[in-house]
Protein backbone atom coordinates (compact mmCIF):
# COMPACT_ATOMS: atom_id res chain seq x y z
CA UNK A 1 0.00 0.00 0.00
CA UNK A 2 1.33 3.51 0.58
CA UNK A 3 4.31 4.08 2.69
CA UNK A 4 3.29 7.78 2.85
CA UNK A 5 0.40 6.90 5.32
CA UNK A 6 1.29 4.24 7.73
CA UNK A 7 -0.21 1.45 5.45
CA UNK A 8 3.12 -0.20 5.58
CA UNK A 9 5.18 -1.98 2.63
CA UNK A 10 2.47 -4.85 1.47
CA UNK A 11 -0.84 -5.49 2.28
CA UNK A 12 -3.49 -8.19 1.78
CA UNK A 13 -6.82 -6.87 -0.13
CA UNK A 14 -10.08 -9.25 -0.41
CA UNK A 15 -12.85 -8.10 -2.60
CA UNK A 16 -16.14 -10.39 -2.30
CA UNK A 17 -17.16 -12.91 -0.29
CA UNK A 18 -14.88 -13.84 2.78
CA UNK A 19 -15.07 -17.63 1.91
CA UNK A 20 -15.56 -20.39 -0.49
CA UNK A 21 -17.16 -23.43 0.15
CA UNK A 22 -16.45 -26.22 -2.34
CA UNK A 23 -17.88 -30.06 -1.96
CA UNK A 24 -15.79 -32.81 -3.26
CA UNK A 25 -17.53 -35.97 -4.78
CA UNK A 26 -17.90 -37.55 -1.33
CA UNK A 27 -20.38 -35.07 -0.32
CA UNK A 28 -17.70 -33.63 2.11
CA UNK A 29 -17.44 -29.82 2.54
CA UNK A 30 -14.85 -27.21 3.67
CA UNK A 31 -14.29 -23.81 3.30
CA UNK A 32 -11.07 -21.91 2.74
CA UNK A 33 -10.41 -17.92 2.73
CA UNK A 34 -10.79 -16.55 -1.17
CA UNK A 35 -8.69 -13.68 -1.90
CA UNK A 36 -7.19 -11.11 -4.78
CA UNK A 37 -3.71 -9.84 -3.37
CA UNK A 38 -1.45 -7.33 -4.79
CA UNK A 39 1.49 -6.67 -3.29
CA UNK A 40 3.26 -2.99 -3.14
CA UNK A 41 7.03 -2.67 -2.68
CA UNK A 42 8.65 0.40 -2.03
CA UNK A 43 12.44 -0.53 -1.55
CA UNK A 44 14.99 2.03 -2.88
CA UNK A 45 12.17 4.73 -3.43
CA UNK A 46 12.32 7.79 -1.70
CA UNK A 47 9.36 8.76 0.03
CA UNK A 48 7.98 11.33 -2.64
CA UNK A 49 8.85 9.37 -5.37
CA UNK A 50 6.95 6.53 -4.03
CA UNK A 51 3.89 8.73 -3.04
CA UNK A 52 3.89 10.35 -6.42
CA UNK A 53 4.40 6.57 -8.47
CA UNK A 54 1.42 5.39 -6.18
CA UNK A 55 -0.87 8.46 -7.17
CA UNK A 56 -0.32 8.43 -10.60
CA UNK A 57 -1.07 4.55 -11.25
CA UNK A 58 -4.41 5.58 -9.00
CA UNK A 59 -5.00 8.62 -11.05
CA UNK A 60 -4.61 6.14 -14.21
CA UNK A 61 -7.07 3.87 -13.13
CA UNK A 62 -9.51 6.26 -11.46
CA UNK A 63 -10.21 7.60 -14.93
CA UNK A 64 -10.93 4.51 -16.28
CA UNK A 65 -13.27 3.95 -13.73
CA UNK A 66 -14.80 7.74 -14.27
CA UNK A 67 -14.84 6.33 -17.80
CA UNK A 68 -16.68 3.37 -16.70
CA UNK A 69 -19.53 5.28 -14.93
CA UNK A 70 -19.90 7.02 -17.40
CA UNK A 71 -20.39 5.01 -20.25
CA UNK A 72 -23.34 3.14 -18.06
CA UNK A 73 -24.71 6.45 -16.69
CA UNK A 74 -23.92 5.25 -13.55
CA UNK A 75 -23.78 8.22 -10.56
CA UNK A 76 -20.70 7.20 -8.46
CA UNK A 77 -20.62 8.55 -4.54
CA UNK A 78 -17.57 8.30 -2.31
CA UNK A 79 -18.86 8.03 1.47
CA UNK A 80 -15.58 8.95 3.71
CA UNK A 81 -15.46 10.06 7.70
CA UNK A 82 -13.97 9.10 10.53
CA UNK A 83 -15.30 5.73 12.12
CA UNK A 84 -17.81 5.91 13.43
CA UNK A 85 -20.12 9.26 11.83
CA UNK A 86 -23.08 7.19 10.72
CA UNK A 87 -22.23 6.06 6.88
CA UNK A 88 -23.60 1.88 6.62
CA UNK A 89 -26.66 3.90 8.45
CA UNK A 90 -27.17 6.40 6.39
CA UNK A 91 -26.83 3.96 3.70
CA UNK A 92 -29.35 1.54 5.03
CA UNK A 93 -31.84 4.24 5.28
CA UNK A 94 -31.11 5.21 1.76
CA UNK A 95 -31.86 2.25 0.35
CA UNK A 96 -34.53 1.43 2.35
CA UNK A 97 -36.29 4.86 1.18
CA UNK A 98 -35.31 5.28 -2.53
CA UNK A 99 -34.53 1.93 -3.92
CA UNK A 100 -38.37 1.49 -5.12
CA UNK A 101 -37.17 4.02 -7.80
CA UNK A 102 -33.39 3.86 -8.42
CA UNK A 103 -31.11 1.12 -8.40
CA UNK A 104 -28.22 1.06 -5.57
CA UNK A 105 -25.59 -1.32 -5.24
CA UNK A 106 -22.65 -0.73 -2.49
CA UNK A 107 -19.28 -1.21 -2.54
CA UNK A 108 -18.43 -1.68 1.55
CA UNK A 109 -14.61 -1.03 2.29
CA UNK A 110 -12.99 -1.70 5.72
CA UNK A 111 -9.90 -3.28 7.19
CA UNK A 112 -11.79 -6.51 8.43
CA UNK A 113 -15.25 -8.66 8.62
CA UNK A 114 -18.21 -8.45 6.49
CA UNK A 115 -20.07 -6.79 9.16
CA UNK A 116 -21.48 -3.91 7.09
CA UNK A 117 -21.94 -5.93 4.06
CA UNK A 118 -24.12 -7.95 6.35
CA UNK A 119 -26.30 -4.84 7.23
CA UNK A 120 -26.40 -3.44 3.62
CA UNK A 121 -27.63 -6.81 2.36
CA UNK A 122 -30.30 -7.15 4.66
CA UNK A 123 -31.98 -4.27 2.91
CA UNK A 124 -31.70 -6.21 -0.45
CA UNK A 125 -29.75 -3.92 -1.93
CA UNK A 126 -26.69 -5.70 -3.76
CA UNK A 127 -23.33 -5.02 -1.98
CA UNK A 128 -19.92 -5.92 -2.53
CA UNK A 129 -17.33 -6.54 0.32
CA UNK A 130 -13.51 -4.81 -0.15
CA UNK A 131 -11.20 -5.58 2.82
CA UNK A 132 -8.02 -3.72 2.87
CA UNK A 133 -6.37 -5.38 5.21
CA UNK A 134 -3.70 -3.22 6.70
CA UNK A 135 -4.62 -0.36 4.44
CA UNK A 136 -6.48 2.56 5.93
CA UNK A 137 -8.65 3.72 2.25
CA UNK A 138 -9.81 2.63 -0.39
CA UNK A 139 -8.19 2.84 -4.21
CA UNK A 140 -9.35 2.96 -7.47
CA UNK A 141 -8.05 -0.45 -8.53
CA UNK A 142 -10.30 -2.41 -5.28
CA UNK A 143 -13.16 -0.46 -6.85
CA UNK A 144 -12.96 -1.62 -10.64
CA UNK A 145 -12.28 -5.28 -8.89
CA UNK A 146 -15.27 -4.61 -6.73
CA UNK A 147 -17.10 -3.46 -9.95
CA UNK A 148 -16.41 -6.44 -12.02
CA UNK A 149 -18.21 -8.80 -9.10
CA UNK A 150 -20.71 -5.84 -8.29
CA UNK A 151 -22.17 -5.54 -12.05
CA UNK A 152 -24.36 -2.43 -11.18
CA UNK A 153 -26.76 -1.84 -13.68
CA UNK A 154 -26.87 1.12 -16.40
CA UNK A 155 -28.44 4.03 -15.21
CA UNK A 156 -27.93 3.05 -11.28
CA UNK A 157 -26.34 4.08 -8.13
CA UNK A 158 -22.86 3.15 -6.86
CA UNK A 159 -22.43 4.08 -3.22
CA UNK A 160 -18.59 3.11 -2.01
CA UNK A 161 -18.10 3.33 1.52
CA UNK A 162 -14.71 4.00 2.13
CA UNK A 163 -12.49 3.40 5.43
CA UNK A 164 -13.02 5.55 8.02
CA UNK A 165 -10.26 7.67 7.85
CA UNK A 166 -10.62 11.13 7.31
CA UNK A 167 -7.00 11.17 5.83
CA UNK A 168 -5.77 9.13 3.30
CA UNK A 169 -9.05 9.09 1.21
CA UNK A 170 -8.62 12.43 0.57
CA UNK A 171 -5.77 11.67 -1.45
CA UNK A 172 -6.85 8.63 -3.59
CA UNK A 173 -9.41 9.56 -6.60
CA UNK A 174 -11.58 6.41 -7.05
CA UNK A 175 -13.37 7.30 -10.15
CA UNK A 176 -16.07 8.73 -8.01
CA UNK A 177 -18.83 11.78 -9.22
CA UNK A 178 -18.39 12.97 -5.98
CA UNK A 179 -16.82 13.01 -2.35
CA UNK A 180 -19.33 13.35 0.43
CA UNK A 181 -17.85 13.63 4.07
CA UNK A 182 -20.24 12.93 6.96
CA UNK A 183 -19.55 14.58 10.14
CA UNK A 184 -21.58 13.33 13.03
CA UNK A 185 -22.20 15.91 15.81
CA UNK A 186 -20.35 13.48 18.10
CA UNK A 187 -17.31 14.65 17.05
CA UNK A 188 -16.03 18.34 17.34
CA UNK A 189 -17.23 20.96 14.82
CA UNK A 190 -13.05 21.55 14.50
CA UNK A 191 -12.74 18.30 12.62
CA UNK A 192 -12.84 20.55 8.79
CA UNK A 193 -9.93 22.94 10.18
CA UNK A 194 -7.75 19.47 12.00
CA UNK A 195 -8.61 17.94 8.46
CA UNK A 196 -8.81 20.06 5.54
CA UNK A 197 -7.60 18.01 3.12
CA UNK A 198 -10.42 15.68 3.31
CA UNK A 199 -13.29 18.60 3.53
CA UNK A 200 -11.28 20.43 0.63
CA UNK A 201 -11.94 17.74 -1.64
CA UNK A 202 -15.68 16.97 -0.91
CA UNK A 203 -18.54 18.19 -2.95
CA UNK A 204 -21.08 17.91 0.17
CA UNK A 205 -20.54 17.62 3.74
CA UNK A 206 -23.61 15.60 5.69
CA UNK A 207 -24.11 16.92 9.07
CA UNK A 208 -25.64 13.25 11.45
CA UNK A 209 -26.29 12.85 14.28
CA UNK A 210 -28.48 16.19 14.71
CA UNK A 211 -31.46 14.10 16.74
CA UNK A 212 -28.28 13.92 19.64
CA UNK A 213 -27.59 17.89 19.23
CA UNK A 214 -29.79 18.61 22.97
CA UNK A 215 -27.34 16.16 23.93
CA UNK A 216 -24.15 17.24 23.39
CA UNK A 217 -21.64 20.23 23.31
CA UNK A 218 -21.55 20.59 19.04
CA UNK A 219 -22.01 24.08 17.95
CA UNK A 220 -23.03 23.74 14.33
CA UNK A 221 -22.83 26.92 12.99
CA UNK A 222 -18.94 26.84 14.05
CA UNK A 223 -19.19 23.74 12.17
CA UNK A 224 -20.23 25.21 8.81
CA UNK A 225 -18.57 28.08 9.56
CA UNK A 226 -15.35 25.88 9.62
CA UNK A 227 -16.00 24.02 7.27
CA UNK A 228 -16.92 27.32 4.78
CA UNK A 229 -13.36 28.28 5.87
CA UNK A 230 -11.84 25.23 4.00
CA UNK A 231 -14.04 24.21 1.00
CA UNK A 232 -16.49 27.73 0.67
CA UNK A 233 -17.83 26.09 -2.48
CA UNK A 234 -19.09 22.55 -0.20
CA UNK A 235 -22.58 22.45 -0.10
CA UNK A 236 -24.01 21.76 3.77
CA UNK A 237 -27.41 19.61 4.62
CA UNK A 238 -28.06 18.66 8.25
CA UNK A 239 -29.55 15.01 8.68
CA UNK A 240 -30.10 12.15 11.20
CA UNK A 241 -30.14 8.98 9.16
CA UNK A 242 -31.74 7.34 12.15
CA UNK A 243 -34.78 9.65 12.50
CA UNK A 244 -35.05 10.48 8.72
CA UNK A 245 -34.83 14.31 9.63
CA UNK A 246 -33.82 16.14 7.14
CA UNK A 247 -33.09 13.13 4.90
CA UNK A 248 -35.83 14.29 2.24
CA UNK A 249 -32.58 17.39 1.07
CA UNK A 250 -30.70 14.37 0.65
CA UNK A 251 -32.34 12.36 -1.71
CA UNK A 252 -32.72 15.59 -3.62
CA UNK A 253 -29.06 16.11 -3.50
CA UNK A 254 -28.78 12.72 -5.28
CA UNK A 255 -31.33 13.52 -7.71
CA UNK A 256 -29.74 16.41 -8.88
CA UNK A 257 -26.50 14.70 -9.30
CA UNK A 258 -27.73 11.94 -10.62
CA UNK A 259 -29.62 14.33 -13.84
CA UNK A 260 -25.72 16.02 -13.64
CA UNK A 261 -23.98 13.18 -13.97
CA UNK A 262 -25.81 11.96 -17.08
CA UNK A 263 -26.08 15.04 -18.84
CA UNK A 264 -21.82 15.81 -18.39
CA UNK A 265 -21.90 11.73 -19.80
CA UNK A 266 -23.05 13.08 -23.21
CA UNK A 267 -21.85 16.52 -22.61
Amino acid sequence: MCGHCGCGETADVIVGSAEHEHVHADGTRHSHPHSHTHHQHAEGATLVELQTRILAKNDSMAARNRAWFAGREILAINLVSSPGAGKTTLLERTIRDVQAGHAIGVLEGDQATTLDRDRIRATGAPVIQVNTGTGCHLEADMVARGLAELRPAAHSIVMIENVGNLVCPAMFDLGEWAKVVILSVTEGEDKPLKYPHMFRAASLMLINKIDLLPHVDFDIGRAIANAGEVNPDMSVLRLSARTGEGMQSWYDWLSRQTKAACEAAFA
